[in-house]
């Protein structure tokens, strides 16, 4: 349907082929969109990045986006393989190395905490930073932040990265409100259901839970591909008039107390 048609895109947090992102950048090629990859070297080599790359012909700029540096090297050598100003941003990071050694949220170490944070959340606002200072997006430019619905309600099993999550979202109000001032470029985060992902699956719990929010939600869990498709008409000119939103794509699971599903399943035990 060439939504992107014309449009520059820089893409973050491919790692493989089950990556909500990976799928974001395959849609965007579709759509007629020129796009750069990029992701933390170390997550580089260990993810299939590359056959990405070539598959969709898109130039890899290898960045920490907790590095300032690195995120103006990100930025300046878009500007320069794309030949213009960037019109889509998806900052599609998150990681707690708290969860990865799985300690409990009532004794975390709170340098992995610091990281988390950092990782998770400032990324996105040293990424508007830099792109702010720069003038490095366009005019009515859209950037996407992917997040959890754990930012507002309580999940055990997600430990520190619901803080992180609640971080990001706050960002995206704050920065969306003066990006939107100074060059009417629109911020927005997506809540996704649980999704099938190298990294989501690393979660405790995550089987499990991912079962339960199937059937709550009416329309079940959506699926990597479906956000992807959403977070393609969140970059096209279609939502020109959304912005600092936290934007639920979950099958209607944020808004279900309880579904008739699980009260049986309940009565049964």
């Amino acid at each position: 349907m060439n939504l992107l048609k014309g449009k520059r895109g820089i893409i973050s947090g491919a790692l493989d082929s089950n990556s909500i992102a990976w799928k974001v950048a395959e849609k965007a090629h579709a759509h007629g969109a020129q796009i750069v990859l990029t992701n933390a070297p170390i997550a580089m080599r260990m993810g299939e990045i590359k056959v990405l790359s070539a598959k969709i012909k898109a130039e890899i700029i290898p960045a920490d986006a907790t590095s300032v540096p690195d995120l103006t090297n990100l930025f300046t050598k878009s500007q320069e393989i794309l030949e213009g100003k960037i019109d889509f941003v998806l900052h599609s990071i998150g990681m707690s190395p708290n969860v990865r050694k799985n300690l409990p949220y009532t004794d975390l170490n709170y340098d992995f905490y610091m990281k988390s944070i950092d990782i998770s959340a400032m990324s996105l606002h040293k990424m508007l930073s830099v792109a702010y200072k720069m003038d490095a997006l366009s005019e009515w430019a859209s950037v996407v932040a992917l997040s959890y619905i754990a930012a507002q309600r309580t999940y055990p099993f997600y430990n520190d990265m619901a803080e992180a999550k609640a971080m990001l979202e706050s960002i995206v109000r704050s920065f969306g409100y003066h990006y939107g001032k100074a060059k009417k470029i629109r911020i927005n985060s997506v809540s996704q259901s649980p999704t099938k992902t190298t990294a989501g699956s690393g979660i405790k719990g995550f089987g499990d839970f991912y079962t339960y929010a199937d059937a709550i939600s009416p329309l079940g869990n959506a699926s990597a591909e479906s956000c992807a498709d959403y977070c393609i008409t969140l970059f096209s000119d279609l939502t020109r008039m959304v912005t600092m939103q936290n934007l639920y794509h979950d099958g209607g699971y944020s808004t279900t107390g309880v579904s008739n599903e699980v009260m049986e399943k309940l009565a049964n035990n």
